[in-house]
C-alpha cells in the first residue's frame, strides 16, 4: 500500500504548493471544488491511508473503494472519509463535479469535547456513503457555498462558524440513510488485509517505556476493524498465507528486537511497552520467534 498521504502532500501534489499558515488553525481547515483538484493534468487518486479527514460532495458516475467494500454510482453522493481507513475514488465520467473540505483531528478536538471517531460515518466498518437526490444535492451545496465564503472572510469567529457548517454536515447525513448497494470489491481480502496491516504498523514505534502496545490479538483488531474475527483471519490467511496472529507475532518481534538493540530500556520496561504482563512471558514469547532470550540477543 501506498504511504499515508499527509495534509502537506496533498497541497503538494494537487495545488504545487503549500498554502500559508499550514501549521496554524487556517492549514488544519480548507474547502475546495473538486474540478480545480482532480482530473487531467492533475496527480492520480491512490488507493491509501490521509492523516486528515475529508467530506466529500461528489456528482458523477464513479467508483468509490473505501476499506475492503466498494460503492458504485450515478449522480450526487456525499461521502465521509476518516484518517484510519485508506480509500480511493474512481472517477468514470471524466466530467465529475462538486466540492470536499479537508481537516486534522485537531481542527476539532482543540476546540469541543469528544471525538470524530464516535460518529458512525468516520468509525472504522461503517458505511461513508449517502447518495443524495436533487433536492438534497442543492442543500449539501449550500453549506460547502457557506464555508467558502466564510474562509475567505474577516469575520473572527469563522471557524467556529465552519466547525458548525461541518457538524450540519454531519447531522444531515445522519438522517438519511447509508447507500445501501454497497458491495464488496472481488479483491475483498486484499483490502481488509491492507487496513490490518496499516493498522498494525500505525501502532509502532515504541517510543518511550510508558507507552504500551495493546492490540495482542487477532480479536482486539477485529473490533477495532468493526469486522468478525472469523473475516478477519480468512481473508488475511487468503491473502498472506499465514495468520492473523502470525502477523502480529512477528511485528512484535521485530520491534522487540529494536529495542534491545537501540535503547537502553532494561527487559522488564520492554516487556511491559510490548503488552506483556510479566517479563517472564515477553521472554518465553520472544525464544519462540526467535530461538534466543532477549538479554542474549541483546549480548
Amino acid at each position: 500500500m501506498p504511504k499515508t498521504e499527509t495534509l502537506e502532500d496533498f497541497y503538494k501534489n494537487k495545488l504545487l504548493g503549500l498554502p500559508d499558515g499550514l501549521q496554524q488553525e487556517l492549514g488544519q481547515f480548507n474547502v475546495f471544488n473538486l474540478e480545480d483538484c482532480y482530473g487531467e493534468g492533475k496527480s492520480p487518486v491512490q488507493y491509501s491511508r490521509r492523516d486528515f479527514y475529508k467530506i466529500s460532495l461528489v456528482r458523477g458516475k464513479g467508483i468509490y473503494h473505501y476499506a475492503d467494500k466498494s460503492l458504485e454510482v450515478s449522480g450526487s453522493t456525499l461521502m465521509f472519509f476518516n484518517p484510519v481507513v485508506p480509500y480511493k475514488i474512481e472517477t468514470m465520467s471524466g466530467d465529475a463535479t462538486g466540492s470536499f473540505c479537508i481537516f486534522r483531528d485537531a481542527f476539532f478536538t482543540q476546540h469541543i469535547r469528544g471525538s470524530l471517531k464516535d460518529l458512525p460515518m468516520f468509525a472504522p466498518g461503517g458505511l461513508p456513503f449517502y447518495q443524495l437526490d436533487k433536492k438534497q444535492d442543492k442543500h449539501v451545496a449550500a453549506i460547502f457555498k457557506k464555508m467558502r465564503e466564510e474562509l475567505g472572510s474577516d469575520y473572527k469567529f469563522k471557524f467556529d462558524l465552519i466547525r458548525n457548517y461541518i457538524m450540519e454536515l454531519v447531522h444531515y447525513a445522519l438522517k438519511m440513510r447509508p447507500a445501501e448497494n454497497v458491495y464488496e470489491h472481488t479483491d475483498a481480502n486484499a483490502r481488509i488485509t491492507a487496513v490490518f496491516t496499516e493498522l498494525l504498523e500505525r501502532q509502532f514505534p515504541i517510543e518511550s517505556p510508558a507507552q504500551q502496545y495493546n492490540l495482542r490479538s487477532a480479536k482486539d483488531f477485529a473490533k477495532q476493524l468493526n469486522v468478525h474475527v472469523n473475516h478477519l483471519n480468512r481473508a488475511i490467511r487468503t491473502t498472506t498465507g499465514k495468520t492473523t496472529t502470525a502477523h502480529i507475532s512477528e511485528r512484535l518481534a521485530s520491534e522487540a528486537k529494536a529495542l534491545l538493540k537501540h535503547t537502553d530500556w532494561n527487559i522488564s520496561e520492554i516487556s511491559y511497552s510490548l503488552g506483556f504482563e510479566e517479563p517472564a512471558h515477553f521472554n518465553h514469547f520472544f525464544k519462540k520467534l526467535t530461538s534466543t532470550t532477549p538479554s542474549a540477543f541483546r549480548s
